[in-house]
């Protein structure tokens, strides 16, 4: 269970003039494709510095599990970087999380944003220093999916140390899921599927008491219903105080069945709330949440609001 001892700890909120080391602890990407994501954080004041193995590739990977690791191990240990920006996600990222030096994260605790395979560091990191993060798009920028409102989402998330609140698009594929109600607890979760791939780790977070986060981009309902049922089957689900579903992405494949039937029947019967139609995860126009931070979500208001990951 989550309880007071194990609160979080919020790093420092990015002032102009930080460093802020840009890696990728997953997939592969390109000067190309970071370009952007360069050009707005400079705007807004702070220095990006892509690690030295930010470009590297080896195979589905950004360079080999060392390489990756040594760029984070780095950032943890610089002094002068003061954030972490992860550029995108892919696979690859559990990995290296037991390669991390988890004392260089408590003794210097920095914003660690990313999101997709990301969770899966940010589950390591809430494991091993009670870090919270940002849950929101990476530094590999494309403004035809993540336009302006997702810019100034993560720049607050960043940047500011306001309260985030999100509430549901009716124009979202999981509006439809619903189960009345109002739970406040520690928001946990982001990406579905290495939620689920934490089963059986030590990463999994004890979900007792909290609020799951659940997202997920090209995963047909059966493997989506799959995955919520060994969670269930594992006892991953029990004890939750609610339930937030953002975006699920080109998850639909041909069946009758859609994606909102299979949440509404795998999460309506857990006997808690549950939020659907969050804009957060890999479709457009991706808000940005922390992770970590104690949340409350209100299907009466249809928000999801949180306080800042960052002090």
């Amino acid at each position: 269970m989550i309880s007071e001892d194990s609160a979080a700890v919020r790093p420092p909120v990015l002032r102009p003039g930080d460093t802020v080391l840009l890696v990728s602890p997953s997939g592969p990407t390109s000067p190309e494709r970071v370009a952007r994501g360069m050009e707005l954080l400079t705007g807004w004041g702070l220095h990006p510095v892509p690690a030295p193995n930010a470009y590297a590739r080896h195979g589905y990977l950004a360079g080999t599990d060392d390489r990756r690791a040594a760029d984070l191990n780095a950032a943890f240990a610089d002094p002068e970087v003061r954030g972490v920006i992860c550029t995108r996600g892919g696979y690859g990222a559990q990995r290296i999380v037991d390669a991390i030096d988890m004392a260089a994260v408590r003794r210097d605790p920095k914003v660690v944003a990313g999101f997709s395979d990301i969770t899966a560091l940010q589950f390591a990191l809430w494991r091993g220093a009670r870090l919270a993060g940002v849950h929101g798009p990476g530094a590999a920028w494309r403004d035809e999916r993540t336009p302006l409102r997702s810019a100034e989402s993560l720049h607050a998330a960043l940047m500011t140390t306001e309260p985030v609140s999100i509430t549901a698009d009716p124009t979202e594929e999981t509006f439809g899921v619903r189960v009345p109600g109002r739970a406040t607890g520690t928001l946990l979760g982001g990406n579905l599927c290495m939620i689920a791939a934490s089963i059986g780790t030590p990463d999994l977070p004890d979900l007792t008491g909290a609020v799951l986060l659940i997202e997920d981009v090209q995963e047909p309902p059966y493997k989506v219903d799959r995955m919520l049922t060994h969670l269930r089957r594992a006892g991953a689900l029990d004890g939750l105080a609610g339930v937030a579903v953002g975006q699920f992405t080109d998850c639909g494949d041909g069946w009758d069945t859609t994606i909102v039937d299979v949440l509404n029947e795998r999460l309506g019967d857990l006997g808690v709330p549950v939020l659907g139609g969050l804009p957060i995860g890999h479709g457009p126009n991706q808000l940005t949440v922390p992770v970590g931070t104690k949340a409350t979500v209100d299907t009466t208001t249809a928000t999801l609001t949180a306080p800042p990951a960052v002090h």
